[in-house]
């Protein structure tokens, strides 16, 4: 209650976690690399509530991605939902996280990649980062000795944030989708490669 959480990247996920914190009594802020391309439907909100009818309502101030270090000295909690392409990796590094409150928090629930290792041990030594909570690792299988995992105010958890029945369920329609196009001979659609 009265905290502030900066949403790093609104996308889909940023949209579902800001209608999970709204009924907290949190301020909500986030940045975005265009708002404009957001459609503002309701419909895009993949079934998170939204209020008049927008997920822009969900959030109490707005900005673009070259606002990260003004959003993150204003922040108690800083939470990554970036997508990692190569404008983004290391995007949580030295410069942004000395930006951050001294005490904040960070939570990353994207992909390993968008935190610069060095640059968040160096602020759990120092102090002036408060905690980290990361659903991900910069490298799997994550090393049992590293570091990091010695302070106490850090958490990690498998990569289990998406394991929804929502998840599942989608899981599934692809892979039987993928199935029958197989079966069928046509092309494969509906699919996305990662590396």
């Amino acid at each position: 209650l009265g905290k502030t959480v900066f949403i790093l990247g609104f996308g889909n996920i940023g949209i579902d976690l800001a209608s999970r914190l709204r009924p907290f009594g949190v301020k909500i802020i986030a940045t975005k690399r265009s708002w404009a391309s957001h459609s503002q439907d309701s419909s895009q909100s993949n079934g998170a509530p939204v209020q008049n009818g927008s997920t822009y309502d969900l959030v109490d101030e707005k900005g673009v991605h070259e606002d990260i270090h003004e959003f993150a000295s204003k922040a108690d909690i800083v939470v990554c939902c970036l997508s990692l392409n190569s404008e983004t990796v290391g995007t949580v590094n030295k410069s942004f996280i000395s930006s951050m409150r001294k005490g904040a928090l960070l939570v990353n629930i994207s992909r390993g990649g968008l935190l610069d290792y060095e640059a968040v041990l160096y602020h759990l030594v120092s102090g002036h980062l408060g905690g980290l909570g990361i659903d991900v690792a910069w490298t799997e299988p994550f090393d049992p000795d590293d570091p990091i995992l010695k302070f106490k105010n850090v958490i990690i958890t498998p990569h289990i944030g998406g394991v929804t029945e929502h998840s599942y369920r989608s899981m599934a329609k692809v892979v039987g989708d993928v199935a029958l196009q197989l079966h069928a001979g046509s092309p494969l659609t509906g699919i996305e490669f990662v590396n």
